[in-house]
């Protein structure tokens, strides 16, 4: 989860309801409203109502991705330097794109920073080598091809605290860590194409986009997600959770100190994503505070107690465009949808 800086001040905190209901849907993005009912101690009907208002609203929306790593996406992250004015138009050509995601202005309105997940190596080369720097208005790019991801997938954001850890538990499910590239079949395709876009879809729905019956796609979509292959996301914008400030970190670690330094900074709640790439800084992460001066304290005092960091690059993000697979347009994420599950 990531987001850019907002100072709308017509933009308000979600109320505590709400916040609950983010982190359990964080935590179990196809719980039945009847389960999350049961977990946040109010009514079936208070928990629909309150997340068709949030989804109908173009506030939240529950998605299902694969994990780039485990169905062989190309994933790297690619940073566009442009020309004074020309981020914006980069930042939607870019978004548009289907193998896109994360595409956040940075620098002063200068720099594009977006991650591939390209289905081929040619695919992604075709971008890298061909499209981007024959873009008159593109001044240089630089690609970190993902090596590894500490945070970021199946388990979601640890930021938040509005649920108790007897709340937590009861919701966690068990997802098996590791495992080898999966290949995933049409079928398997055609199901993530309609969670992609909703990941609270029925299963009469998924039946009919794939062909399935709904037992079959009932067990299906248990297993992808067992195996840790399938994981939901939920998309908000942290300003609704009293998050102003998000940012891109990268820092230079000697290898032999990567694993560790790299799970610590995944365990911290204020960094939804964090992975191991290449390039002369190895660990990539975003950091999400509540203001200015909790960012600061966070990188002086949290990553300043970490010795093995030897460089570090904080660059904040000043608006996000697309996040994992949707445009953003100010605080909604997207247009209203029909009404939701």
């Amino acid at each position: 989860m990531a987001s850019a800086l907002v100072d709308d001040p017509v933009v308000q905190p979600f109320d505590q309801l709400d916040r609950q209901l983010v982190q359990a849907l964080m935590i179990d993005g196809r719980a039945p409203f009847s389960r999350l009912a049961e977990v946040l101690g109010v009514s079936d009907q208070t928990v629909t109502r309150r997340y068709r208002r949030l989804r109908g609203e173009g506030l939240v929306r529950v998605i299902g991705l694969p994990l780039g790593m485990r169905v062989g996406l190309y994933q790297s992250q690619v940073r566009v330097q442009c020309v004074p004015g020309a981020a914006g138009a980069i930042a939607d050509a870019l978004a548009r794109r289907p193998d896109i995601a994360w595409v956040t202005i940075n620098a002063g309105g200068a720099e594009v920073a977006c991650m591939t997940r390209s289905r081929s190596r040619r695919e992604r080369d075709s971008l890298l080598l061909d499209k981007l720097p024959r873009t008159r208005q593109v001044t240089g790019v630089s690609a970190r091809t993902v090596l590894h991801l500490w945070t970021g997938g199946p388990g979601g954001w640890r930021g938040l605290n509005d649920l108790t850890p007897d709340q937590t538990a009861a919701l966690r499910r068990e997802v098996r860590a590791g495992g080898g590239e999966f290949e995933l079949d049409p079928a398997d395709r055609a199901m993530l194409a309609v969670l992609e876009r909703d990941g609270r879809a029925t299963y009469p729905e998924l039946a009919a986009a794939t062909g399935k019956s709904e037992s079959t796609v009932r067990r299906r979509l248990d297993h992808l997600t067992e195996e840790g292959v399938v994981f939901f996301d939920v998309e908000v914008l942290p300003v609704h959770l009293g998050f102003q400030v998000e940012a891109l970190m990268s820092a230079a670690v000697a290898p032999s100190d990567l694993e560790a330094v790299g799970r610590t900074v995944g365990s911290h709640p204020e960094v939804p994503f964090a992975a191991a790439t290449t390039g002369a800084t190895s660990l990539l992460a975003v950091v999400v505070c509540r203001d200015i001066e909790a960012l600061y304290e966070y990188v002086t005092l949290r990553l300043g107690a970490i010795k093995e960091v030897a460089q570090l690059e904080i660059t904040p993000a000043l608006r996000t465009v697309k996040r994992a697979g949707l445009l953003t347009d100010g605080v909604r994420l997207f247009d209203p949808p029909a009404p939701s599950r």
